[in-house]
């Protein structure tokens, strides 16, 4: 279900919500995406990674993405103004139309913070960490426990990391073709983005939610001489929130693959296209 991650996390930057920050527009519960570079500078570039079964069975909490290890085999907090009481109507899945209102005021690091107390924060907030969780960073140990940090309760992170090293093994690394250290060869690009294309809620309380957040993804390594192309994948990412420090944390994920639609006649890119097209496009906040 995927996020860049050029980053140190610092403590969360949390916004002033107001009541506005979240719209019912015409009560249709209607999911936005901002663009980077906007008028409120809320804009963040992410890029998704992958695992497998065999990963989240090893680490039981996060999900890795399902595509990472097919790859592999290949070729060789802010204060809230809002009713935190009022509950939604309904949970479930809505319209994809934009709002027109803006997202979260918050960051950690580079990651949306400060969601709404309500679905609609819920539904932001798995997106945004579908995103991270699924970036070319968490190849990194240093970003990766940045990120794990920014997305997960403090109280399984310390355990996830210690999990997530095991997982991000030197071999597994060489396996998608990366250096030792996570880092990517010379003249070549990886690749690893989350796109969510859309949320639902299926179970929610007061201070807790269950957020299936559907996504593409991309994976593999770009540039000339690359054995390993990259691929779209499909998958489906359940998320356990947490009403955790005044914001929603992921408490445990999983994944499955699919829903998956037909592939299309398009032809396929150049690496040379699709690593310009990596390092030229952004990423992008999503809310509900």
């Amino acid at each position: 279900m995927s996020q860049g991650d050029e980053r140190g996390y610092g403590g969360s930057e949390p916004g002033n919500r107001n009541d506005d920050t979240y719209s019912t527009l015409g009560g249709t519960r209607q999911t936005r995406t901002r663009l980077p570079g906007g008028d409120d500078g809320d804009g963040y570039s992410r890029r998704p990674a992958r695992n497998s079964r065999s990963l989240i069975m090893a680490v039981g909490v996060v999900v890795l993405l399902i595509a990472a290890i097919a790859f592999a085999n290949q070729g060789g907090g802010g204060s809230s103004n809002r009713d935190d009481t009022k509950k939604p109507e309904t949970a479930g899945a809505g319209p994809t139309a934009a709002t027109g209102t803006k997202p979260v005021q918050g960051k950690n690091g580079t990651i949306a913070s400060g969601f709404a107390h309500d679905e609609q924060g819920a539904q932001s907030a798995a997106a945004n960490y579908a995103v991270a969780l699924g970036s070319a960073e968490m190849f990194d140990k240093t970003k990766r426990d940045g990120i794990l940090q920014a997305t997960h309760d403090p109280a399984v992170v310390s355990a996830l990391q210690d999990d997530m090293a095991k997982a991000y093994s030197a071999g597994f690394l060489a396996n998608v073709g990366l250096n030792a250290d996570g880092s990517t060869p010379s003249g070549l690009t990886f690749v690893s983005r989350t796109i969510p294309v859309g949320t639902k809620v299926t179970a929610q309380e007061p201070d807790a939610a269950t957020v299936e957040v559907w996504c593409t993804g991309l994976v593999g390594m770009a540039g000339d001489g690359s054995t390993k192309p990259v691929t779209a994948t499909w998958f489906t990412i359940t998320e356990k929130l947490k009403w955790v420090g005044d914001d929603w944390k992921i408490e445990s994920s999983s994944q499955a693959e699919g829903p998956t639609p037909v592939n299309g006649d398009n032809r396929a890119s150049t690496a040379d296209d699709i690593a310009g097209a990596v390092e030229g496009y952004g990423g992008f906040t999503y809310a509900r």
